[in-house]
């Protein structure tokens, strides 16, 4: 039966070899940076994830690298300003993936909220109903943000201007609006290739002597005498690993994970967020290119985010149980459409336009009565006994200072183990980032040095889609790529190149996170398809196995993404 796929060498790494000075558990961004870190320091380091690498909490982000202005009415001034400082170092080391991001709040009150915040901080301690900030606690909070940003020196200040100037701007936009204030955060155009980036980097550093090994679709399922217990989930096997330290970066599985492993704890209480994206140009356009960052009328931070020429629209911060998949509701997509009223409130939505939905849960520590937009952002590391193997769980953490994030918790790792760090990781360059051009004229040097006389516009598609990492892709692929029907953008060499070095293992890993596929929609069973065929010869794969992979990404786009395939495209689920 072809559906049992053959060892994989990623597995078969560990193995030949049960042992290492750390296993990492949990292949998020979280995870991913402390196993490239470690392995940057000379540490013999395995990773294993469950599932996909970044398909997780990861991989439910606002794609947004930022400092996290609303942090400041929680009182959370180390965590702003190390998110702000980890920002403004990804936009040098990351540029491939991070850029400037222009964000606009529009604010219909002025004075809103400006007793209620403080009290929420000194007083509740973040219980109770948030009010809508008003102008005058927004411009506070903007003024001390750009105190924070200031260091770095890579955004501009904030500006803030009144009601005639906004709908100048913003034609569209709701003509309640009183003022709008500009400011500077990060996007994230593709998390789950910057993680892959990350992931990869972590691999060559460890190359000599196989010191960094990492594969995903193996679990941790129990303990004994210290070693963990790991199954492949692709063929059911399991086997020991023995480890100096064993670190938990599972995040909103964490106490999953520890149960597991033999230690029962209650450290997480992470909330759920969803996205819809839309095919809607009117909206497209009515953002003019800028994030539009904003409190709904329940006191809600959510956003209208214009990427890969759609709209993505979120997020929502609901309780969560990690036990359960989680889906975007149809209450929830009603809410979006209600956000987007509250700004454009002449632009028509409705769900014909929905190409495709995203949810994750957020591996938030646990917070009892607090409310879940108050719930810290900030993470901490508990250290406890694993049958006399030291064990790190790692509470709490966010995309935007997962650099930082994983020093921390390598440090402590490499404490434990007697040992130094032998480099920082704060000025290292991220995979395709390095020597990535960031001018106009930069690019199109670069695209004439390595295209080698292919077309302009495909190279820069390539540098775009891997930064300089498209070198090995160029290396790879014919002078005239084997175009897939269904599939624009993409080739056959192209996603066989990525089969063949990217351990995927499943045809959705390439769909939601290795390519961009389904985020942008417009996918039919032809093209899943073609995109299979494309990548079958580089995973071993008969027309069977074809089959059930086209059959499982299907089935995965309907429950998990409501969407679902016909000739014509995507429709949104009923």
């Amino acid at each position: 039966m072809s559906h049992t796929p053959a060892p994989r060498p990623s597995v078969a790494e560990l193995r030949e070899r049960p042992v290492a000075d750390v296993l990492v558990i949990g292949g998020g961004i979280n995870g991913i940076a402390t196993f490239r870190d470690l392995a940057l320091q000379g540490v013999d380091v395995a990773l294993v994830e469950r599932g996909d690498y970044v398909s997780g909490a990861s991989s439910a982000s606002s794609h947004m690298v930022h400092g996290g202005v609303r942090y400041l009415e929680n009182g959370e001034f180390r965590l702003v300003r190390e998110s702000v400082t980890e920002r403004n170092r990804l936009l040098r080391t990351a540029p491939h993936y991070v850029r400037p991001l222009k964000t606009t709040i529009p604010i219909f009150k002025t004075l809103s909220g400006i007793l209620s915040a403080p009290a929420r901080l000194l007083i509740t301690h973040g219980r109770g109903k948030p009010n809508e900030r008003g102008a005058a606690l927004i411009k506070v909070g903007l003024m001390i943000y750009d105190t924070f940003s200031r260091g770095g020196g890579q955004v501009p200040r904030h500006r803030f201007v009144g009601h005639r100037r906004s709908l100048a701007e913003f034609p569209q936009m709701n003509t309640d609006v009183k003022y709008t204030a500009t400011y500077y955060d990060a996007s994230m155009h593709d998390p789950e290739r910057l993680a892959l980036d990350v992931l990869f980097d972590g691999v060559a550093a460890g190359a000599a002597g196989g010191r960094a090994r990492a594969a995903n679709y193996v679990s941790a399922v129990g303990s004994e005498a210290g070693q963990v217990r790991l199954r492949d989930e692709t063929t059911g096997d399991e086997f020991d690993f023995a480890a100096r330290v064993v670190v938990n970066a599972s995040g909103p599985w964490t106490d999953i994970t520890n149960a597991a492993l033999g230690e029962q704890t209650t450290y997480m209480g992470g909330t759920k967020g969803s996205h819809i994206v839309l095919d809607n140009p009117e909206m497209l356009a009515a953002t003019r290119g800028r994030e539009i960052f904003f409190e709904h009328s329940d006191g809600r931070i959510v956003l209208i985010y214009p990427l890969k020429d759609r709209v993505m629209v979120g997020t929502t911060d609901i309780d969560a149980d990690p036990s359960q998949p989680v889906v975007c509701t149809d209450d929830e997509i009603e809410y979006f459409f209600d956000l987007i009223g509250h700004v454009f409130p002449r632009i028509a939505v409705d769900r014909s336009q929905i190409v495709y939905t995203f949810s994750g849960i957020r591996p938030l520590p646990k917070h009892d009565d607090t409310a879940p937009g108050f719930v810290s952002r900030d993470y901490r590391i508990v250290e406890s006994d694993l049958g006399g193997t030291p064990h790190l769980s790692l509470v709490g953490g966010k995309w935007t200072t997962f650099r930082a994030l994983a020093a921390n918790l390598s440090d402590r790792a490499l404490s434990l183990m007697g040992r130094e760090r032998q480099r920082s990781t704060a000025d290292t360059p991220i995979g395709g980032g390095r020597d990535f051009p960031q001018t106009d004229s930069a690019r199109a040097a670069w695209i004439a040095a390595n295209g080698d006389g292919r077309d302009p516009e495909f190279v820069d598609r390539l540098l775009e889609r891997y930064g300089t990492r498209a070198t090995e892709l160029l290396a790879a692929l014919p002078a005239e790529p084997t175009k897939i029907p269904g599939v624009p953008g993409y080739s056959v060499e192209e996603l066989a190149h990525l089969a063949a070095d990217e351990q995927i293992v499943h045809l959705d890993d390439l769909l939601l996170r290795r390519t961009s596929l389904a985020f942008v929609g417009g996918l039919t069973r032809e093209s899943l398809e073609g995109a299979a065929a494309a990548i079958a010869p580089a995973l071993g794969w008969d027309e069977e196995r074809r089959s059930h992979e086209v059959d499982r990404a299907v089935d995965l786009l309907r429950s998990a993404h409501r969407v679902e395939l016909g000739k014509e495209g995507v429709a949104p689920l009923g």
